[in-house]
């Protein structure tokens, strides 16, 4: 690890009091969550569908059984917790330096963390709803659903279709998650982008709102940004936050 870069990203952090954290699938990796474009992503794991179609809105609705149980076996995983970065994310909030996270992930381990201000881009694991009364189901429900193998997940209270809060292929943002996320990247003075590629779009374009002084990009391979970046580090990003003093 280059450390003249970790006493360049601590000096910049030092100077900042509005830094705003952009991540993505490789922020979670580092707790054991699959990542989707890796040698052992989703991407590259063979099934009868490939994961975009699995993980899509058509599909969820003409294919519900085969949609769960791609979605039990990779994205509701046991034994998960929060890594180095996520713990050091939550400090710096803490701390009163880190006014959000951004996040492209859905499995909560951010809020797990401590961390309170968050914009989950693609939703969350972490609720469920019945598209019929609207009931909400955390993700205790869920996992009981993945133990039992019930692959209808059906609201108990009126019958209706129990839906994951997540957005998937085919399905839009949502309006006041990215008007906060806006809000809170262009305010911000410092700008840290880590684990992710940026190449998943709107998500990514969210960064074109960011004015402020630092823009730092931590991945362990190159992105889009870096050749507009203050400061790259091509090392993982749960190591390199661990080396930050708050």
């Amino acid at each position: 690890m280059d450390s003249e870069k970790i006493a360049k990203l601590q000096e910049m952090i030092n100077e900042s009091n509005r830094i705003v954290f952009f991540g993505g699938a490789g922020v979670s990796t580092e707790s054991g969550v699959p990542d989707f474009r890796s040698v052992d992503g989703l991407y590259n794991q063979k099934y009868d569908y490939p994961p975009e179609t699995m993980l899509s809105h058509s599909f969820y609705v003409t294919h519900r059984e085969e949609f769960f149980r791609f979605y039990f076996d990779k994205l509701i995983l046991d034994g998960i917790d929060p890594n180095k970065a996520h713990k050091k994310l939550a400090e710096l909030e803490e701390k009163g330096k880190l006014s959000a996270v951004v996040t492209q992930n859905i499995d909560g381990l951010h809020q797990a963390a401590g961390s309170k201000k968050v914009y989950e881009l693609h939703g969350s694991v972490l609720r469920n709803y019945c598209e019929n009364c609207g009931e909400f189901y955390d993700l205790a429900f869920v996992e009981e659903a993945k133990k039992k193998n019930d692959l209808m997940l059906t609201c108990p209270k009126c019958k209706g279709r129990v839906k994951p809060d997540v957005v998937l292929y085919e399905e839009g943002l949502d309006n006041d998650t990215i008007r906060g996320a806006i809000n809170a990247i262009s305010s911000a003075d410092m700008l840290i982008i880590g684990g992710t590629s940026l190449v998943v779009y709107p998500a990514a374009g969210l960064i074109d709102y960011f004015n402020g002084k630092y823009l730092v990009v931590i991945n362990k391979q190159s992105t889009g940004r870096d050749a507009s970046a203050d400061l790259v580090i091509e090392d993982a990003i749960g190591e390199v936050l661990d080396r930050i003093v708050v």
